[in-house]
């Protein structure tokens, strides 16, 4: 391919960046461009037209093409901007509970978003730190202020003798409960205390669990007290018994998906394992943006070899050769984990090329997400992987078919995989005799709102929403409703608390369990502020590819913004009658699962009555 690159040049730091990524390589690698871009941000805080021409040049990407994957993503920036950045969550978990008046303080302190050119503050969707309201995201690179190192290539070189050079996730971190004095603290260079998982899990310790039984017990740095916990017993069995046997006990236990699709886990196996394509894939999706959702974040910093051995059982199931583990980009202490999960593996033969011994090849490359909810999406993710803009792809053909690099492909979230490690130890019969149906095992859900101790919580399926509850301490008696499933989800009212926590319990009341959020609200709530949120979110987020989700999203957004406002166009029942017929219309003609469930909070809402109606 011949390339025209851009005229502007690197600067030094730019291009150190850039290379410290691709090192020798010479053949079109354009699965490196987010890397690159990456490496960029943390070490100049900004992508200019110099670096993106840089990158271009060594991955042999055409400019145009580099720029559309640079300004699709919300953590990179092709503009000049302040090096430190503060993401201040104002989404539906943050907002009533200090993050709008941590906004307030920030604007105050910092002025408005983009005043200032060393350090600034920006809004943020969801960081996934519900149960620690409010949250901020950090992202800190080591050069100075665009003022000072526009023309001058020797003001970035601070990004070689970085501190944090040889961390995943740069200088990143997060600051959750966050006040405005610790925000700017951290703007300023403070260190940051990494994250308590047991802060985050209130039921660690309890003897009856599964998922969670290794946090605060097993040290998440040392393979050592991972061994000792029984780590590695899962994998040693799965080469024992053949990756025939393990698909089998996948398929009988009945696992289901745990990111919110629940599609047949056993399923998917299956079909990459017996594909006669020689070179396949095996994905796990940690890229957790759903609004109120944080269980994947607390399994991968609290137990982190346990979703890497579980990637290599899955992985030498189906015959993939290489995992990609694809890890949310404002998840830095997550990242910094498995990375070390990873490297600690590999060096003691449970990755790699002899994986204990036993001639089988598997190992994972970690790859940070850089802020797109799309990628949630397991065809976005997939593009994202290859270096492009994270757009839905059309099915069929599905990922096990033509996947990742359009080879067979099986893809994964973080819960789902952990489970696979009680499965292989335990028998697919033995899993499946908790719950009934499609609904085994156990389900991790993300407690926070107006609950007491908010957190995430390990529960059986078929355990009643109600007994959930009781778990974190109950609610206060006026309890108005809850968002169950996240923002793609629905409200449940006080009179639905018995509903059994499966695929089938809440299909029947018309809510879906989604990645496990219930998110409760009380009579203080003023939910059309909450639902234009919600709608603000899907806005932001869509992709755009498809016009009913990418005008129907602004549509929405905007009749819900008039009702907040109180400045309805032919009144209320005109409004709520618009949101509905845009509902219909997301719903049935949309890509992808996004713009399909853009409207299921809100469809619920006015079915509950939640906004009301106005009759004349």
């Amino acid at each position: 391919m011949d390339l025209v690159l851009l005229p502007d040049a690197a600067t030094d730091a730019e291009r150190a960046a850039v290379d410290g990524v691709v090192g020798t390589v010479s053949e079109p690698r354009r699965d490196l461009l987010l890397p690159a871009f990456h490496a960029v941000m943390d070490g100049v805080g900004w992508i200019s037209r110099g670096a993106l021409s840089y990158v271009c040049e060594r991955l042999h990407v055409p400019p145009a093409e580099a720029y559309g994957v640079a300004t699709f993503y919300a953590l990179f920036s092709v503009t000049p901007r302040a090096p430190r950045v503060a993401h201040v969550c104002d989404d539906v978990g943050c907002a009533a509970f200090g993050g709008e008046d941590l906004c307030a303080a920030m604007e105050e302190r910092l002025g408005a978003p983009g005043e200032r050119d060393d350090v600034t503050w920006t809004r943020s969707p969801c960081l996934g730190l519900c149960e620690r309201a409010p949250a901020v995201f950090l992202q800190r690179a080591s050069a100075s202020p665009p003022s000072e190192r526009e023309g001058n290539p020797d003001a970035t070189r601070a990004l070689e003798s970085s501190p944090h050079d040889d961390e995943p996730g740069g200088d990143h971190a997060q600051i959750a409960p966050a006040t405005a004095d610790a925000v700017v603290h951290a703007l300023d260079g403070e260190d940051v205390p990494g994250p308590d998982p047991v802060v985050s899990t209130p039921q660690a310790g309890a003897p009856d669990l599964e998922l969670l039984s290794r946090v605060g017990v097993v040290d998440p740095a040392d393979l050592d007290s991972y061994r000792a916990a029984g780590g590695y017993a899962g994998l040693r069995r799965a080469l024992a018994v053949g990756s025939a046997r393990v698909v089998d006990e996948i398929t009988v236990a009945s696992l289901t998906g745990r990111g919110g699709a629940a599609f047949p886990t056993g399923t998917k196996w299956a079909a990459v394992a017996g594909s006669p394509e020689p070179e396949k894939y095996l994905v796990c999706n940690a890229d957790e943006s759903e609004p109120g959702t944080f269980k994947d974040r607390v399994l991968m910093e609290a137990d982190p070899f346990a979703l890497v051995e579980a990637m290599t059982v899955a992985g030498i199931a189906v015959g993939a050769r290489t995992g990609y583990l694809y890890v949310r980009g404002e998840y830095p202490a997550a990242e910094r984990a498995i990375e070390r999960a990873v490297a600690e593996a590999r060096r003691h033969g449970y990755l790699g090329d002899d994986v204990m011994g036993s001639g089988r090849v598997f190992d994972i490359e970690v790859r940070r997400g850089a802020g797109a909810y799309i990628c949630g999406e397991e065809t976005a993710l997939m593009n994202s992987l290859e270096g492009r803009r994270g757009e839905p792809r059309a099915k069929p053909p599905f990922p096990t078919v033509a996947g990742l690099f359009g080879r067979p492909t099986v893809i994964n979230n973080v819960e789902t995989l952990v489970n696979v490690l009680r499965i292989v130890a335990e028998g697919g019969p033995a899993f499946a005799s908790v719950g009934s149906g499609r609904s085994t095992g156990t389900k991790l859900f993300c407690l926070s709102g107006v609950v007491s101790r908010p957190g995430v919580y390990e529960v059986p399926m078929g355990t009643t929403l109600r007994e959930l509850l009781e778990l974190a301490g109950g609610v206060p008696a006026d309890l108005r409703a809850i968002l169950l499933g996240g923002a793609a989800g629905s409200f449940v009212t006080p009179d639905q608390l018995d509903v059994p926590l499966t695929l089938e319990g809440t299909r029947e009341i018309g809510a879906t369990l989604g990645s496990g959020v219930v998110l409760c609200f009380d009579s203080s709530t003023d939910f059309a502020a909450v639902l234009r949120r919600i709608a603000g979110f899907f806005r932001d987020e869509s992709c755009g590819q498809c016009v009913p989700c990418r005008v129907g999203t602004v549509r929405q957004e905007e009749a819900l913004a008039r009702i907040v406002r109180g400045r309805e166009i032919g009144g209320r029942t005109v409004e709520l009658q618009l949101l509905r017929d845009v509902d219909r219309v997301m719903t049935d003609a949309s890509i992808c699962g996004l713009g399909q469930t853009a409207a299921s909070a809100v469809r619920s809402a006015l079915a509950l009555g939640l906004i009301g109606e106005e009759t004349s």
